[in-house]
């Protein structure tokens, strides 16, 4: 009986933390373009989707990039404009140049 509750708890427990993390991706569409550049900008580095299927991480700055990475343009299809820079992209330095 002691394993089959611990069993039970444990699946709540990885529903109710599932369910959370699917909360945390705002959707552009529905931003304006200030709005997802405000955003970016406040959170320095956010995770975003741009349509049903889709989603990168953009950031405020180079600060927000891993090594061997630098910033790139970020644009993403906001409610007013459909191809907005709202940030940067980190995205990976070619070795050997």
């Amino acid at each position: 009986m002691r394993h089959m509750k611990l069993a039970c708890a444990a699946v709540v427990l990885v529903t109710v933390s599932s369910e959370a993390m699917a909360q945390g991706r705002p959707l552009t569409t529905t931003m304006s373009c200030n709005q997802a550049q405000s955003l970016v900008a406040t959170q320095g580095s956010v995770v975003l989707s741009t349509s049903a299927t889709a989603y990168d991480r953009y950031v405020a700055s180079s600060n927000y990039c891993g090594m061997g990475e630098v910033p790139a343009p970020g644009w993403a299809p906001t409610k007013d404009v459909p191809r907005c820079q709202v940030g940067s992209r980190c995205v990976g330095v070619a070795r050997g140049r």
